[in-house]
């Protein structure tokens, strides 16, 4: 499982003998505070593990009284000691100040290890790249994938397309008018409130959210930026929404994929293909139910469509696998995926067997080497097998 392989990593990394600063980032309510200290109570020397998340400690100061705490604990310890600060991006300024500390600690040769965990991975990784370049290793955690929902909660293939892979949010599914509240509240509102338009100068914060909702609407779909335009108040132009769409991506939210094509300059310049990282931002702020999605082949089928390609981009995280989509001259595949120098059309069987499989022949004349993938219906790979494989092992499938 993705979640159980991150931990053994976790840990083997804190236990290295020359560890780097460990970077933790993902989405609102994925399990990263979870699985840290499930890690803490694994690894056998001491930690301290802190939250910027309260009043009073999203300052440099309350940081640097932390960092004091974690390094008695070290002195006393006459060993190796953990420090977790959790929500690390709230304080200002947070990575010259790691930085500070961490080389002093190295000049001194404390043993003081860190782990650090945010919920905003844009910002993260601007901070990272800036200021504590050489000194870090990075982990991405994604939503969770359907083995880890159906493990810990006991959901079946279709609970988990509709409700997604938000785990704080399963215990609520029995109840969906509080499942929806739940997740519109408590993690769709926080993600764009605390981790977007507190941390980011938004000039239109309206617009962002208008953004947002129509591309959660229109998941699975390819628009171009005038098209978007046109069904915004206030729109701005295509420069604006690139920037909102790719602030969206950074907080684990909705992204634009790109067209696939060998020329970078055509895939930057192409319309997007809208796509959640999660089906629950869909059906959460949907009027259809559980069993009316059930029902209504056409908005399953779409449904399918957008939970396989949030599943794909959650398992590219790390793996070095690239997720785009492809259109040309009326063809169409729903994802192709690039992995080196190998690549994956994948079609998504939902009724339209003739048109993909017109489109999958038109990407192999066009791109003869690739492998292609179709998943679901009675001739393609199993949905169940499909959600359990990870991502590089698909090019064997193809």
């Amino acid at each position: 499982m993705f979640i159980r392989a991150i931990f053994h990593d976790i840990k083997r990394r804190l236990e290295a003998d020359t560890p780097l600063i460990q970077m933790l980032c993902g989405p609102r309510q994925v399990g990263k505070t979870t699985l840290v200290k499930q890690v803490l109570e694994a690894i056998e020397f001491p930690a301290l593990y802190v939250s910027a998340d309260g009043p009073g400690s999203q300052t440099s100061t309350w940081l640097e009284q932390q960092w004091m705490r974690a390094r008695l604990l070290c002195e006393q310890q006459q060993g190796p000691c953990l420090l977790v600060v959790d929500e690390v991006q709230k304080i200002p300024d947070w990575s010259e100040w790691i930085k500070k500390y961490w080389d002093e600690d190295r000049y001194h040769q404390l043993d003081l290890r860190i782990v650090l965990l945010g919920s905003a991975p844009l910002l993260l990784q601007r901070g990272l790249s800036e200021s504590l370049a050489g000194r870090f290793e990075s982990l991405a955690i994604g939503h969770w994938q359907f083995d880890e929902m159906r493990e810990a909660f006991g959901f079946t293939l279709e609970q988990y397309i509709y409700f997604g892979g938000y785990p704080g949010a399963a215990v609520f599914i029995e109840d969906e008018s509080r499942w929806r509240q739940y997740v519109l509240d408590a993690l769709l509102e926080p993600a764009i409130a605390k981790d977007i338009l507190l941390m980011e100068r938004i000039h239109k914060p309206a617009l962002l959210r208008q953004l947002f909702h129509l591309g959660c609407d229109y998941s699975g779909q390819i628009l171009s930026y005038q098209k978007v335009l046109g069904q915004l108040d206030d729109a701005g132009n295509t420069t604006t929404l690139s920037h909102y769409l790719h602030l969206l991506e950074g907080a684990g939210l909705l992204l634009g994929l790109e067209k696939f094509s060998l020329q970078k300059y055509k895939q930057r310049s192409s319309s997007p293909k809208f796509q959640v990282f999660n089906t629950a931002l869909i059906t959460a702020q949907s009027a259809q139910a559980f069993q009316d999605y059930r029902q209504d082949l056409s908005s399953w089928g779409r449904l399918l469509e957008s939970a396989v390609g949030a599943s794909l981009l959650n398992r590219a995280l790390g793996a070095q696998v690239r997720c785009y989509y492809w259109r040309d001259r009326g063809f169409e595949v729903d994802y192709v995926l690039q992995y080196g120098e190998q690549l994956l059309a994948i079609e998504v069987k939902s009724g339209r067997a003739k048109k993909a499989m017109q489109g999958l022949s038109a990407f192999t004349k066009a791109f003869p080497k690739a492998k292609v993938l179709q998943v679901g219906g009675r001739d393609g790979m199993p949905l169940e097998s499909f959600f359990s494989t990870p991502i590089q092992a698909l090019f064997n499938q193809g």
